[in-house]
């Protein structure tokens, strides 16, 4: 397998070597081409995916992350030509001036070259990555699980014949084989791939920060929280909680901890009640139980343990704590968080900007739903994932998050002092 993977990242490297020499006009062609083939190839992706569906537990909170069908490929496609509509992230002047001794400096966006993606059940990341890369000038590389490998082909194999189709190299995306091996592979390509993005579990990321010598951005796990405060209107916190966490609970934006702020426990039934027609179990602890006891459907309500915080359920569960102020609610969120989304729900100015001077998160919200988090709710087109790091990209990472950029220097024969 070490050769043929070998052959595989050489190949990718050409192929981002090509790609800085093409026009944004073709790149754009392509996806705007692309964009009308996934209908085409739409019987052909969904039998693939059906196929996958059927070795995977209906009750997996990974089941609707895999799920394919017509009104989700529409969606990506029209993704893929929202992306065909955004500027080019390259060539951007980030930087210019001149220097005493004549030396014109620029410093200008450039592809970061072979992007690896390693990702689980998520044949939908299969298209956005393709989309950002090639109109970011990347080659990618995609590693997926088991669980998506029939999925992913079809959807490579349309690929790559849009790209034959634009005399474009079909090497510029790669479909490593579904083996575990080949992501020991890819993680030690140095000098093949330029940075590994994971997209997936806490376990996942985990694996590849803890084995990968090629550079890492991490994406993905998001404990995600939402404090109501004191002044917080109650209709408007019932509403944001309902949509954050029942709107879509397997992906990484959704709701996992409720934090209510004590003086608001009379309202506490107002906040969750509309949680129990979508069958959300509630793990709340002995203040939050014990006033729920009888208002909120018995089957649905549990005691609150230790590990239900800081959990990240990709399911129609949630975790509620009763807290004595804002500063506890963010020690608790400092304690607990990944960095991700965050939320307050409040009318006090003062609550507001305290929240947001403190939490420290990829995402900080104030009054609104924590499910915005996404890169075409923030007009980056399609994401390649959501960063919760600190260096070169953090939140979610658009097409400019996909770039690097390189120093212009000219001169008039100027040379350095002796």
């Amino acid at each position: 397998m070490k050769e043929m993977l070998t052959s595989l990242f050489r190949n990718a490297r050409n192929a981002s070597r090509e790609l800085v020499a093409i026009e944004e006009s073709v790149i754009n062609a392509v996806l705007l081409d692309l964009a009308d083939a996934i209908a085409a190839a739409a019987p052909s992706i969904l039998e693939a995916n059906r196929q996958d569906l059927e070795r995977m537990d209906r009750s997996s909170p990974l089941y609707d992350r895999l799920l394919l069908d017509e009104k989700r490929l529409t969606a990506i496609a029209d993704d893929m030509r929202n992306v065909a509509s955004l500027p080019s992230p390259l060539n951007i002047v980030l930087e210019e001036r001149k220097l005493q001794n004549g030396l014109q400096l620029k410093k200008a966006t450039v592809p970061i070259g072979v992007i690896g993606i390693i990702y689980e059940a998520r044949p939908n990341v299969t298209f956005d990555v393709f989309a950002l890369c090639l109109k970011s000038g990347n080659a990618t590389v995609l590693k997926g699980g088991s669980d998506a490998h029939a999925s992913n082909s079809a959807i490579v194999s349309c690929i790559r014949e849009t790209l034959v189709r634009h005399r474009l190299n079909p090497d510029t995306i790669t479909l490593l084989p579904s083996e575990r091996e080949a992501a020991g592979f890819m993680l030690n390509a140095v000098g093949q791939i330029d940075v590994i993005i994971p997209r997936g579990s806490q376990q996942l990321i985990d694996f590849v920060r803890q084995n990968a010598r090629v550079p890492v951005i991490e994406t993905g796990a998001g404990i995600v929280h939402t404090y109501i405060d004191k002044t917080a209107d109650t209709a408007m916190a019932a509403n944001i909680i309902f949509n954050a966490k029942t709107r879509r609970p397997s992906v990484c934006n959704a709701l996992d901890t409720l934090l209510v702020h004590a003086a608001r426990i009379d309202d506490l039934r107002a906040f969750v009640a509309p949680l129990a027609e979508k069958q959300v179990i509630i793990y709340a602890d002995e203040t939050a139980y014990n006033t729920l006891q009888g208002l909120y459907p018995e089957t649905l309500l549990e005691h609150a343990h230790a590990e239900h915080f800081g959990t990240e359920f990709l399911s129609l569960k949630m975790s509620l704590k009763i807290v004595g102020s804002l500063d506890e609610a963010i020690r608790h969120i400092a304690r607990y968080s990944s960095q991700h989304s965050e939320a307050i729900i409040t009318d006090d100015p003062l609550s507001k900007a305290e929240f947001i001077k403190r939490v420290d998160a990829a995402a900080v919200y104030v009054n609104t739903s924590t499910a915005f988090t996404d890169g075409a709710q923030f007009g980056l087109g399609a994401e390649i994932g959501i960063s919760t790091q600190k260096l070169h990209a953090r939140g979610p990472m658009g097409l400019r998050e996909l770039t690097s950029y390189k120093w212009i220097i000219e001169g008039e024969g100027q040379t350095r002092p002796l």
